[in-house]
């Protein structure tokens, strides 16, 4: 039975001002501005002992300090880090330059895994927790983008220097001043660039991660959220790559003898827009991009279409998943039926798989987080993205994304921007979320369990 817990308010204009930030801000936001679950009211008396503990002791407060006096250094690592093209798959010199500020700033065992992660532990007194502290390194922008930092009325411009960049730059200087401040966590950090978020990555760092790493316990990652936004839902998503192939032939010549191959596509693409699916879980489809043919007067030897299907639950997007199919399949031998023949085939490759969970919303890492906004005057909004905590959720492995401080736009668009004024504030918070979780040696003890080994 839980314990009796200290119950916190939170006021209805609070919580509408932060859904409208949410709209403004972003993809991450955008899709988090509806919440996934009720903000926890009521949090366990540990939690709130141990953020009573944190937000009294000197020393935090000196480290808190820390973060803010660090702001202009952050921000030139995230100028550098940004100017690193870091298109996917292809994200292995910002890594190398990612270890090479971890090094430069005392976490010298860091190193690039297999899978081209950047990682390295800080470790802890003892016997506690280890936690992910994470953020992507990939882009969605092609090798030979302009990744120059520009500033202008006060925000920076870049590709890619909201999502994900400013995440590095905060992880950097949360070691910067752990290390500084000489603060002992009883839980380990894990420092985390991983690769593999962005477009078809299928978070493949993170897949290997804790594929290699059984005994993590936790998982927080940065991503450009608005301030007190908590992510606790991993939207899952499987998308097919679809290749029709046929005979071909003269459009005149060869008419009524050989099926197209577009045609086909066309009736499959016709029955996908007759599929119905549940509003709650939200279960979307779409075939996103198409092409095929060889010229006008062709009868089609070839065509394909991309289809995303996603859900906030894998039941219904794997129902969804299954329709799709059977609809290509029906289209297929509706158009060889047209023509009497059998030559038109259909393949289908998965090249998209990101599993889908969630976080329970009473669960201790959530209510960390809001006790932490709570510390800082600000309201939580619990939402849900496609994210690199996709995974660890899908373990059933605590995890959650938070912001790391700043006003974000332009996500994904060559315009994209970040206004850093007072972007410290974001950083405190956040890593204040972190010090619960692990406990911080002669102030609080870590909230995050020990789980075993899977």
């Amino acid at each position: 039975m839980k314990n009796p817990a200290r119950t916190l308010r939170f006021t209805p204009l609070a919580g509408a001002a932060a859904l409208a930030a949410a709209a403004l801000l972003g993809p991450v936001a955008a899709l988090a501005q509806g919440a996934v679950a009720p903000t926890p009211t009521t949090l366990r008396p540990a939690v709130d002992k141990a953020y009573t503990q944190l937000m009294a002791a000197p020393q935090v407060a000196r480290l808190l300090d820390a973060v803010k006096a660090d702001h202009d250094r952050a921000t030139d690592d995230l100028k550098m880090l940004t100017e690193i093209e870091a298109p996917p798959f292809k994200e292995q010199k910002r890594a190398e330059a990612f270890l090479a500020r971890l090094k430069a700033l005392g976490l010298t065992s860091a190193a690039i895994d297999a899978e081209g992660n950047v990682v390295g532990i800080r470790k802890g007194t003892g016997h506690g927790p280890k936690l992910v502290i994470s953020a992507h390194l990939d882009t969605v922008f092609p090798a030979g983008t302009d990744v120059k930092v520009k500033e202008r009325d006060g925000k920076l411009y870049a590709p890619g220097i909201s999502d994900n960049t400013r995440g590095l730059a905060v992880l950097l200087s949360w070691l910067k001043v752990l290390n500084d401040q000489k603060i002992a966590t009883v839980g380990d950090l894990v420092f985390v660039g991983n690769v593999g978020e962005e477009e078809l990555g299928n978070l493949r760092g993170m897949k290997h991660l804790f594929k290699e790493h059984l005994d993590i316990d936790g998982m927080v990652a940065l991503e450009p959220a608005p301030d007190g936004t908590v992510l606790v839902l991993g939207t899952g998503s499987h998308r097919h790559e679809v290749t029709f192939k046929g005979p071909g032939g003269h459009s005149y010549a060869a008419f009524g003898q050989v099926p197209s191959a577009i045609h086909g596509m066309g009736r499959a693409i016709a029955k996908i827009a007759e599929i119905r699916t549940p509003a709650t879980p939200k279960t979307t489809f779409t075939v996103g991009t198409v092409g095929g043919g060889t010229s006008v007067n062709t009868i089609a030897p070839d065509a394909r279409m991309a289809v995303d299907i996603r859900s906030d639950e894998m039941a219904p997007l794997l129902a969804t998943e299954k329709q799709v199919l059977s609809a290509i399949d029906a289209a297929v031998a509706e158009e060889n039926a047209r023509w009497s023949v059998n030559t038109l085939t259909a393949s289908t490759k998965l090249i998209g798989d990101r599993p889908g969970g969630r976080t329970a919303a009473d669960s201790v890492i959530v209510e960390a987080a809001v006790r932490a906004n709570t510390a800082f005057g600000r309201t939580t909004v619990l939402g849900g993205a496609s994210t690199d905590a996709n995974v660890p959720m899908s373990l059933g492995i605590p995890a959650i994304v938070i912001g790391g401080g700043g006003k974000t736009g332009g996500f994904h668009a060559l315009s994209e921007w970040i206004d850093l004024t007072d972007a410290w504030k974001g950083a405190q918070t956040s890593l204040v979320t972190v010090l619960g979780l692990v406990g911080v040696q002669g102030v609080s003890e870590p909230l995050l369990e020990k789980r075993q080994k899977r």
